[in-house]
């Protein structure tokens, strides 16, 4: 009989919308004939806890007699019966299961009111007097915030509902403070995660279980799990492997961490998770495994048999996600921008169009792993009868292609095929604003279904761009989104600042530039990143062809990707971040794009030296038509 696998994804990833990594290994996993079933224990969880009973065990478990909280904790708990009495009303409006109540939740008597509302936008000016649906979801999701706050200061300062004890996993040299925070006793979360894991397992029986960790705030809680599944259930085999491991534990030597997990694998999980499951079958030796951390003799030993390949993008078949709740994800409305929404509003099936970065050039990004260097695609009607099949499972139409970045000619070919089948979706990607971006394709793209794309404008600067080998200039990104805008797409801008040699007057610039992308209508949203190195890096790995060099690296056998790198020739790119972000969240709002950039800072700075119709006259004439 086939070996049973159950594949969890720990707390917290997203509230809106399951992470495709089980899904992917299930569909592969089911294809080879597996038993496979799989859990999103983060959404279940916030299900768990947004509850009427949820909400009373909280409120009871934090009304100890002496327990320090802050006025705003204080202000919530004084408004517990309130909360308790309107959460279920809230959820099942989040969820999309009575819209009805969102007149109800608009009146100002309905629900309770802690700090996410001291600052709240004029309703009327955001939402319009017809978007009662948007601005009682743009509410129950203050609501829902303050909430969090009231956890994060009375249960666990390690709470954030995308993310849990992210500080664990970030840069974690040593593995010694992980093991003593699994150490103490469980919070009320905790332990109520433990009892839906337990449940699980319970019902599934399996002999295997698989734990994703994409990011840092999903290590603890996998851990978590795998410590309880190693106490309560000594026979199951722990399998752990994800964005997280791929990018910081390639070179892991800290033997503790296996007191937890049997195999730690790397870069894409169809071929070790199968010869896994072909050695505990004993079809395999240990000799023939791929790519898989294992302790022997107490001692970290890695296997990587590459007598067999990868299997192609075009073979790993459909994602699955037949058994996750998505009736239970929930739609918030963090900002009334319609760009910036689609990140929480929304249960987006998503789909890879193509493996890899078809550009893999840039200097600040992980161009030396597979999950970036090794580009591969699949034919379009096989990519489109897989949309096909995930309509089928899920009943959604709306899709994230979460490429690396999408390949145009995929696009024009998916494009063509969903328009040839008449499939009728709503989607969105991540692009480079390279100048296959025609009004053409644009167009082409806007027909058969898409919504907005999302892309890296970076530092806005020529000089930079052309350093961190962007293969982009900004004239050609102005461009490209006037290109998307009157495609009618709306376009993301994800932004960064310090990378190294970049000056006070450059990012000046840069923040005008971008004033002058949101004025003319070519974005509608972005995001500013602080530039970190990276070890597999160009710029880690070759520091000095960018003018900085990396300080010494802690050693401690477990996590090792960021790095510190000292940029003698760059400014204190720090001090920016208040005005940065200021201004952009301004800007996402149509505020503030007729002011000076010196005005977002409260410290002198330099005038821009970029006029200030560059980007109008940039899209006057567009060579990337001719």
């Amino acid at each position: 009989m086939p070996m049973k696998t159950l594949l969890i994804t720990p707390p917290f990833t997203q509230l809106n919308t399951p992470y495709p990594a089980t899904p992917y290994l299930k569909g592969f996993l089911k294809s080879q004939g597996y038993g496979v079933f799989q859990a999103d224990l983060g959404i279940e969880l916030i299900n768990a806890i947004f509850s009427r009973e949820g909400f009373q065990e909280l409120f009871d478990s934090i009304q100890v007699p002496g327990k320090k909280l802050s006025p705003n904790s204080r202000r919530i708990i004084k408004n517990a019966t309130s909360y308790v009495q309107t959460i279920d009303s809230v959820m099942s409006f989040l969820q999309y299961r009575d819209n009805t109540l969102a007149s109800l939740i608009c009146n100002e008597t309905f629900l309770p009111r802690a700090s996410r509302f001291d600052s709240m936008p004029d309703l009327e000016w955001a939402f319009g007097n017809i978007g009662v649906n948007d601005q009682a979801r743009f509410l129950a999701t203050l609501y829902v915030e303050d909430v969090g706050d009231l956890i994060k200061d009375a249960v666990t300062p390690w709470f954030g509902f995308s993310r849990y004890a992210e500080k664990l996993g970030m840069s974690a040299h040593s593995f010694a403070p992980i093991t003593r925070a699994l150490q103490q006793p469980e919070n009320i979360l905790e332990v109520r995660l433990l009892e839906l894991l337990k449940r699980h397992i319970e019902q599934v029986r399996p002999d295997v279980v698989g734990i994703t960790l994409p990011f840092p705030g999903n290590l603890y809680a996998g851990l978590k799990c795998a410590q309880f599944i190693k106490k309560h259930f000594p026979h199951i085999k722990t399998v752990a492997g994800g964005g997280f491991v791929n990018t910081e534990l390639r070179n892991l030597s800290e033997p503790a961490v296996f007191d937890y997990l049997d195999f730690i694998t790397l870069d894409d999980g169809e071929r070790p998770f199968l010869s896994i499951l072909q050695f505990l079958e004993g079809k395999k030796n240990q000799e023939e495994l791929v790519r898989t951390f294992i302790r022997m003799d107490d001692e970290v030993r890695y296997i990587h048999d590459d007598q067999e390949p990868d299997f192609h993008h075009a073979e790993t078949g459909c994602p699955d996600y037949s058994d996750l709740p998505l009736g239970k994800y929930l739609s918030l409305i963090e900002m009334g921008n319609p760009m910036h929404r689609l990140w929480s509003d929304g249960c987006w099936n998503k789909l890879t169009l193509a493996h890899g970065c078809y550009w893999h050039q840039c200097s600040f990004c992980d161009t030396t792993l597979p999950y970036i260097k090794r580009y591969e695609s699949a034919p379009a009607a096989v990519l489109v009868d897989r949309i096909e099949q995930v309509i089928a499972q899920t009943g959604h139409r709306g899709f994230h292609f979460v490429d690396e970045a999408a390949p145009p000619s995929v696009l024009k070919d998916v494009a063509k095929e969903l328009l040839k089948r008449k499939i009728g979706i709503s989607w969105w990607t991540n692009i480079r604003f390279e100048k296959a971006f025609t009004e053409d394709l644009c167009r082409l793209m806007a027909m058969s279904g898409c919504i907005a794309v999302t892309g890296g404008l970076e530092t806005a600067s020529d000089r930079l761009l052309k350093l961190m080998n962007k293969g982009v200039t900004v004239r050609q990104a102005a461009q490209v989104c006037d290109h998307f805008s009157k495609a009618g797409i709306m376009v993301h801008a994800y932004l960064m600042y310090g990378f190294p040699t970049q000056t006070q007057q450059e990012t000046i610039d840069a923040l005008e530039i971008v004033r002058q992308f949101f004025q003319e209508g070519l974005i509608q949203s972005a995001f500013w990143h602080l530039f970190t190195a990276t070890v597999h890096s160009d710029v880690g790995k070759n520091p000095q062809k960018y003018s900085c060099t990396i300080s010494d690296h802690p050693v401690g056998g477990f996590a090792n990707n960021d790095l510190v790198h000292i940029d003698p020739r760059g400014c204190e790119h720090q001090v920016f971040t208040p005005g940065l972000n200021k201004a952009v969240y301004n800007f996402m709002h149509g505020i503030g794009t007729d002011m000076a950039i010196q005005d977002w800072f409260d410290f002198p700075v330099k005038a821009s030296s970029v006029k200030r119709n560059y980007i109008k006259q940039a899209i006057k004439i567009h060579p990337l038509e001719k």
